[in-house]
């Protein structure tokens, strides 16, 4: 049973993939001086009795490269989307204009670029882990098929193969980090 044990390394690749996708989405979050879009994804508006995403309760532009607006479209709910920018932490002052609510994106400061070159790197470091936790799944899979009787020479393949995935997207993840912190530390 053990001799024709194949390792699904495309599962485990897509899971890294997974890895990687959910650090581009994090890292789309962190405010760099220049506006966009994506770094709204995770505010949240209490909306119609439930928490609901700010690109769900308006239009969400970019149109000058320190500016955002959001064009609101249920009247009611401007207080509450303004309310939710201003406690997310973003720092960012929204200002009113009927239902659109622009968000002048300030200069970052060199002490603001510095925490946020760190809150980068903890998202690469929980990224590495999940890496991390998806090699050992690998691992113990083969340590299953060892006890089953697959033989040494196979195990040390697989090991292999399984390590130069995880080096592949440590780099990836080390990587996107260094890009990312260049482009939060441009002035």
């Amino acid at each position: 049973m053990a001799d024709d044990f194949i390792l699904d390394t495309d599962d485990l690749a897509r899971r890294m993939d997974g890895a990687m996708a959910n650090l581009r989405t994090e890292f789309a979050s962190l405010r760099t001086g220049r506006a966009s879009a994506s770094m709204l994804e995770p505010v949240m508006v209490d909306a119609y009795g439930s928490m609901t995403p700010i690109n769900q309760v308006g239009t969400v532009n970019v149109p000058e490269p320190r500016m955002v607006t959001i064009n609101v479209w249920d009247k009611g709910l401007v207080g509450k989307v303004e309310k939710a920018i201003r406690e997310s932490g973003l720092g960012i002052n929204p200002q009113l204009n009927g239902t659109i609510i622009m968000l002048p994106i300030p200069e970052l400061n060199e002490e603001r670029r510095r925490e946020l070159g760190k809150v980068a790197g903890q998202y690469a470091e929980h990224a590495r882990v999940s890496v991390r936790n998806i090699r050992r799944d690998g691992m113990d899979q083969i340590k299953k098929a060892k006890a089953d009787g697959l033989s040494e020479d196979d195990q040390k393949f697989w090991e292999n193969e399984v390590q130069e995935l995880t080096d592949d997207y440590i780099k990836k993840i080390d990587s996107a980090l260094e890009t990312k912190q260049e482009e939060i530390m441009q002035v």
